[in-house]
């Protein structure tokens, strides 16, 4: 029999209203957990990562489509941050202004329950979250194409905060006009410095005369074209949306897989996940053989590296810190065992924090 489309209809309204009175049933139980965590403890948890990335990792495991599972652990992401805001509505510091790619990185991590604050500088950002302004922060940590953001590192090595999480955005730049941009006119165009980097080839190749102009972030630039005439913005969607600007070009980036991988700060440990990577600065008396003696340790531990930075220590010149990040958790026996070899050849440890590898 051949469903008609006034029976279809039907049916999608039927599971709409399933769908609606389980979201409800799902939320009450989140208000539950939170006066079960109020009643048990003083100080209560409400935001456990290892959780989230533990469900998102079985929605997207479990899901047999139509609908990719990308799309679906973006869904439930969106449920349980509108749940979790029954229980504690969070604050979220981000490197600002409204509009920038950090926002953007907020958003998919935290869903939109969330209050997000713009903050005009990454050591704002962590100052908020440390005297408890804020509950968790988000700053770019590196880019696919132009590499690390060294402000991000150089905060750590003063700060108590630990990394609880992380999140990679894919980017796309945009050149974007004003409403009384004169295009036949345009003499500058504004953007970020990684971003004019990140486009440096598109740029050379179609805008060769053009004068390059950077600014504090993607956000600004696009906030600049509301008073002038004869300039341009490189920024992304947000941006191009709240400040009411039209794409001239969509895509400009030199790398078409270009991407941005952001960390989430906040004041506590997290528990093993299952998957997760580890962040740790390791620094030691300058002598021949030290990066090997950083290094071998791992190797002979079977732990992967994912990523290895060196910056100088601002204790003595030439004087540097590593900054490794490797998959495994704090807790794992294998890193343990790093970690001690490394303090028994007597390098200074910093542990930034174990985290759930990024799910979206």
């Amino acid at each position: 029999m051949t469903n008609t489309l006034d029976d279809l209809r039907n049916e999608i309204d039927e599971l709409d209203q399933k769908l609606q009175d389980l979201l409800n049933q799902r939320a009450a139980l989140a208000h539950k957990v939170a006066e079960v965590k109020t009643a048990t403890d003083p100080n209560p948890v409400f935001y456990r990562p290892e959780r989230e990335a533990q469900v998102l990792r079985r929605v997207k495991e479990r899901n047999q489509g139509p609908l990719d599972g990308e799309t679906m652990a973006r869904f439930f992401r969106e449920v349980m941050s509108a749940c979790l805001a029954l229980e504690q509505r969070m604050k979220v510091a981000f490197l600002g202004p409204e509009g920038t790619f950090t926002q953007q990185a907020a958003l998919k991590h935290f869903g939109h329950a969330v209050e997000s604050l713009p903050l005009a500088a990454i050591d704002e950002v962590f100052r908020e979250v440390e005297s408890g302004a804020a509950n968790y922060g988000v700053v770019p940590v590196e880019n696919s194409t132009e590499g690390v953001v060294n402000h991000t590192l150089d905060t750590f090595m003063t700060s108590s905060l630990k990394i609880c999480g992380e999140v990679e955005l894919r980017i796309h730049h945009h050149l974007l006009a004003g409403e009384h941009t004169r295009q036949d006119k345009v003499t500058r165009v504004y953007s970020h410095q990684q971003t004019l980097a990140q486009c440096r080839q598109w740029l050379d190749a179609h805008m060769p005369g053009v004068e390059r102009i950077a600014v504090s972030s993607n956000a600004e630039a696009a906030r600049r074209l509301k008073d002038e005439w004869n300039a341009l913005a490189i920024a992304g969607e947000m941006a191009e949306e709240l400040y009411g600007l039209t794409a001239v070009q969509r895509n400009i980036e030199d790398r078409p897989d270009n991407t941005t991988r952001f960390i989430i700060i906040g004041r506590q440990d997290t528990p093993p996940s299952g998957c997760d990577k580890t962040s740790l600065m390791i620094s030691g008396k300058n002598r021949p053989g030290l990066l090997y003696e950083v290094l071998s340790p791992f190797r002979d531990e079977g732990i992967n590296l994912t990523r290895l930075e060196s910056r100088p220590s601002r204790t003595a010149n030439w004087s540097y810190v590593f900054f490794v990040d490797c998959e495994g958790h704090k807790e794992d026996d294998t890193l343990q065992a790093v970690l001690d070899k490394l303090e028994a050849a007597g390098n200074t440890i910093k542990l930034l924090g174990s985290y759930p590898k990024a799910v979206l």
